[in-house]
């Protein structure tokens, strides 16, 4: 993985931006499911070095990922993020802003993405504010050769409406909850990330 270095937006660079691209999408499939041994064991032989705080918590995940074994995450996964009935914790936009699912923060984002030309697969059984699809779309929007779409303003434009205000508090949530340990330090990652987007972002 070579997304643990310093991002910033001055005079961007294809690798630089690949790698922004790599975390994001990164986050989003260990958010939308349990990950498989082949990711885990993949991020447990990637490099881990660096003093910064992003590279600090990528360091973290890799040494959650080595000896991790994927029943386990699995079983973790399902008691956070599942579980029976209500999950202990939720992934959803709209809770964290309004305190309710299925609310304005999520027709919003949906207007949104309609003008991005995006939808949700039907498919995908959770709503497009789950975190998991947000990274995603930040991930399409980094990646795309559709300058409407890679263009800094955009991505500016969709992270502060989108992650930015509520990413924080469902890291807090996951890092706070019992159970967590692979998922404390993937959202440990999250936040870090998030925060260095943020500052990027408000020197662009």
């Amino acid at each position: 993985m070579s997304s643990t270095q310093t991002l910033k937006f001055e005079s961007p660079d294809q690798g630089e931006e690949t790698a922004r691209a790599d975390l994001y999408g990164l986050l989003a499939t260990l958010y939308s499911a349990p990950p498989s041994q082949d990711l885990i064991d993949t991020i447990a032989s990637a490099r881990s070095e660096g003093e910064g705080v992003l590279q600090q918590a990528w360091a973290q995940l890799v040494s959650a990922c080595r000896g991790a074994r994927a029943e386990a995450v699995r079983d973790e996964y399902e008691t956070l993020f599942i579980g029976v009935g209500k999950p202990e914790v939720l992934l959803y936009g709209s809770y964290y802003l309004s305190g309710f699912l299925m609310e304005k923060p999520l027709a919003a984002l949906r207007a949104d993405l309609l003008a991005l030309g995006l939808e949700r697969d039907q498919a995908v059984p959770e709503t497009e504010d789950h975190i998991g699809m947000l990274f995603e779309v930040m991930r399409y929007l980094v990646a795309s050769d559709d300058m409407a779409h890679a263009n800094i303003a955009t991505q500016q434009a969709f992270f502060a409406a989108h992650i930015q205000p509520w990413a924080g508090s469902m890291c807090d949530a996951v890092e706070g909850h019992r159970d967590a340990g692979f998922y404390r330090a993937v959202s440990g990652l999250a936040r870090a990330f998030i925060e260095v987007e943020a500052q990027a972002f408000d020197m662009a």
